[in-house]
């Protein structure tokens, strides 16, 4: 099985060793998104909603780049710093989401790189 790397100027650049996502067969593998502008690599200001936004809409740009959409998504891992944010964070993201929306696991963690206070990872899969 080859892997192809699916790179967008429309998410924000990698900040270490990593693609913005590899295909391999029928599956796209993404990884994990934080709230960073894209043209200017730093985080986007206000709440765990505003923030929560930007990282779908990156998401969604490096989806795009590999000719597909959320629709594809069928599994996603949620990182929060705060998971007081829970609520406000799932709020945004069933807005995002499809019905039905994929598979998700919410992870608390202590830290995220660049002091963000959300990422998230996603794997989808293309049409048949």
């Amino acid at each position: 099985m080859t892997r192809q790397a699916i790179a967008t100027t429309d998410a924000p650049a990698a900040v270490g060793p990593y693609s913005q996502a590899i295909a391999a067969g029928d599956f796209v593998f993404c990884s994990g998104q934080v709230h960073l502008e894209p043209s200017s690599g730093l985080l986007v200001e206000g709440d765990i909603g505003v923030q929560t936004e930007r990282v779908l809409r990156n998401l969604s740009a490096v989806l795009e780049a590999a000719g597909l959409s959320l629709a594809n998504a069928v599994k996603t891992t949620v990182f929060l710093v705060d998971m007081a944010d829970f609520s406000a964070m799932n709020e945004v993201y069933g807005r995002f989401m499809p019905d039905p929306p994929p598979a998700r696991s919410t992870i608390g963690v202590a830290a995220l790189p660049k002091g963000a206070r959300v990422e998230i990872e996603l794997i989808a899969i293309r049409p048949a």
